[in-house]
C-alpha cells in the first residue's frame, strides 16, 4: 500500500435521509436544470458507510442496485480519491427512489468524511461545487439542518435546530425516476409564469420553521410534483389516502417520490397514525433529525 493508503484508520459516518416540507420547480434554465426553492430538513433515517483498509477499492452495500457507479464511488472519485485502497460498506435504511435524498446524503457523508481528514489531506477544494456536481441534493446535507435551497441546489442557506417535531412516514410499492417527474411536470404546465422570491411559500414556510409555529408549517407545505406523480403513480395516491384515512391532516410527498410522509408535533402523533395504518403498508415513525451542529438549538 502506498503510504497515504497506510496511514488511514477504520471509520464510520451516517447519512440521514430527508424530506422536502416545500418544493417549488421553477424555469427550466438553458442549461438543462430548473430552478428551484424548498425547505428541506433531514430525518432521523439513516444509512450507514463504514470503512476499513483493503487491497483495492471495493464498495460493499445490502442492496444490489447499487453496485455500479454508486454515489459513493463517484464522491470519492470527485476528491480524487477513486483509487484509494478501502473496502467502503453501505447498509441501507433509506429506501431507493423515494425523495427521501439516500443516495445524495450517502455522497454528502463521504464528502464530510473527506472534509475532516478521514481520506487524507485536500486542502484548498471548493466543497460546496463539488458537492453540488454530484446531485442537486447534495450541497443541503453538508449544512447538517434545516434549510431553504435555491438556485438549483448550491444555494443553501441553513435555518438552525429543527423543532421537536416527528413524521410518519409510508414507502409505497413505487419508484419514481426523478427525470422522468421533471418531464412529466414539465408536459403537464407549458411555460411557467414567474413567482416573485418575496411571495415564495418556501421563505414563509422557513420562517414558520424556525418559529416552531407548527400549524403555520403544516398549512404552508406544497410539493408541486405532487398532482403530477399521484396521477401517474395508483400505489402512491393509495398511499396518501391511507394516511388521510389515519388521521394526518396534510399528507404530501417528498421530493419527486415515491416515499409519503405526516408531519406531527409529538412523537404519540405519529406512532397513532402508524397503528392506524395497520399492517398493510411499510411505515416508519422517525424525528426531525437533530445533529451535533445545532445540538445547542430548542
Amino acid at each position: 500500500m502506498s503510504s497515504l493508503d497506510d496511514s488511514l484508520t477504520p471509520g464510520a459516518i451516517e447519512a440521514p435521509a430527508k424530506i422536502n416540507l416545500t418544493l417549488e420547480i421553477l424555469e427550466r434554465r438553458d442549461d438543462g436544470y430548473h430552478g428551484l426553492r424548498s425547505v428541506m430538513v433531514p430525518i432521523g433515517l439513516y444509512d450507514r458507510i463504514t470503512w476499513k483498509a483493503a487491497d483495492r477499492f471495493r464498495l460493499i452495500t445490502d442492496d444490489p442496485r447499487l453496485t455500479s457507479d454508486n454515489l459513493i464511488e463517484r464522491a470519492f472519485r470527485a476528491i480524487g480519491r477513486g483509487e484509494i485502497r478501502l473496502e467502503i460498506t453501505l447498509r441501507k435504511a433509506i429506501p431507493v427512489g423515494g425523495g427521501l435524498g439516500g443516495g445524495s446524503s450517502d455522497a454528502a457523508a463521504i464528502l464530510r468524511a473527506a472534509m475532516s481528514g478521514a481520506f487524507g489531506a485536500l486542502a484548498g477544494r471548493d466543497w460546496v461545487a463539488t458537492a453540488r456536481a454530484l446531485g442537486s441534493d447534495v450541497p443541503f446535507f453538508l449544512v447538517e439542518g434545516p434549510a431553504l435551497v435555491e438556485g438549483t441546489g448550491e444555494r443553501v442557506t441553513a435555518l438552525g435546530a429543527p423543532p421537536p417535531w416527528w413524521l410518519c412516514i409510508v414507502v409505497p410499492r413505487a419508484s419514481v425516476d426523478t427525470g422522468e417527474a421533471y418531464r412529466r411536470l414539465d408536459a403537464s404546465r407549458g411555460r411557467l409564469a414567474r413567482t416573485a422570491r418575496s411571495q415564495s411559500v418556501s421563505l414563509r414556510l422557513g420562517e414558520a420553521l424556525q418559529r416552531a409555529d407548527f400549524a403555520a408549517t403544516q398549512a404552508l407545505m406544497q410539493n408541486d410534483f405532487e398532482e403530477i406523480i399521484v396521477g401517474a403513480y395508483p400505489a402512491i395516491a393509495q398511499a396518501l389516502e391511507a394516511l388521510r384515512a389515519a388521521g394526518a391532516e396534510r399528507p404530501m410527498l417528498s421530493g419527486s417520490g415515491a416515499c409519503v410522509f405526516a408531519l406531527c408535533e409529538t412523537e404519540a402523533a405519529a406512532r397513532e397514525i402508524e397503528r392506524r395504518l395497520g399492517g398493510e403498508w411499510r411505515a416508519a415513525v422517525v424525528p426531525l433529525a437533530r445533529t451535533a451542529v445545532w445540538a445547542g438549538g430548542r
